[in-house]
């Protein structure tokens, strides 16, 4: 078997398979001389450069912030601007008047004589005022949270006798994984 020997010629050369493209390096412009409106300046017997380039607008009277061109950025004056609407339903409520003396009295007399009858709720409803307000003002002693709580309890068992199997499976199941958090 003959074998033919590769010269030394035939072993360097690029053949078309090992070929590789190349590229040549990226130029980009230099931004800051290619820009029609700056000015270059260039200090004699050394090699430093100064590039001066104007703004790209002028400042107007009208674009400060004290006199916005734009309407958008206009903001609402007592004169008639509008102010963009609200982000949130609830800042469209009005604001609630502080609650007097006499009316804090009054609160708290009538939810601790029945607080069956004056929730909160009605409380709040009465004198226009946050349910949490009403609970800081007149916050019912201990023992009768606790009657208040074990009767939710006693009406909550009721419901719950009226659920089906697969209801008390699903909401046993809820309880067990929020255990787990």
């Amino acid at each position: 078997m003959f074998k033919p020997r590769l010269t030394l010629n035939a072993s360097r050369c690029r053949t078309y398979a090992t070929r590789r493209p190349e590229k040549p390096p990226a130029r980009f412009p230099e931004p800051l001389k290619n820009s029609p409106n700056a000015t270059v300046t260039t200090l004699e017997g050394s090699k430093l450069t100064f590039i001066h380039r104007p703004p790209p607008t002028a400042p107007s009277p009208h674009s400060t912030t004290a006199d916005p061109a734009s309407p958008l950025l206009k903001s609402a004056t007592p004169t008639g601007g509008t102010m963009p609407p609200f982000l949130r339903p609830s800042s469209y409520r009005p604001e609630l008047e502080p609650v007097s003396q006499e009316d804090m009295e009054k609160i708290r007399q009538l939810r601790l004589s029945d607080p069956n009858t004056y929730s909160r709720n009605k409380l709040a409803k009465m004198f226009s005022c946050t349910p949490n307000l009403v609970s800081k003002i007149a916050a019912l002693p201990r023992t009768q949270r606790k009657q208040l709580v074990k009767k939710q309890e006693t009406e909550h068992a009721a419901i719950r006798e009226g659920w089906g199997e697969r209801k008390a499976t699903f909401v046993a199941i809820r309880q067990k994984r929020r255990q787990f958090w």
